[in-house]
């Protein structure tokens, strides 16, 4: 039997700490770039904070396998669900 360990909390990208995981949710504006959107920033998958470079600005994300960084406002626009483990 399998047991559910992680809870989710309501958050966004740009809240996320090195190491720490979520799921993407939804956009509080109505364009993402496009480029983001091709590179697996989509509802429903899991994105994963790598590191934030000094100022924490720029953020540098692993979505679906692919290595990208964007910037801390554009970060704060992405909800997640963040999955925090037990």
């Amino acid at each position: 039997m399998i047991e559910q360990t992680d809870k989710v909390q309501k958050e966004t990208i740009s809240s996320l700490r090195p190491g720490e995981r979520g799921i993407i949710q939804n956009f509080s504006v109505d364009h993402i770039p496009l480029k983001l959107q091709e590179m697996g920033c989509l509802p429903g998958n899991e994105v994963l904070l790598i590191q934030w470079a000094p100022f924490k600005d720029p953020l540098f994300l692993s979505i679906n396998g692919n290595n990208l960084a964007i910037r801390k406002e554009m970060a704060a626009l992405i909800e997640i669900s963040k999955v925090l483990s037990k």
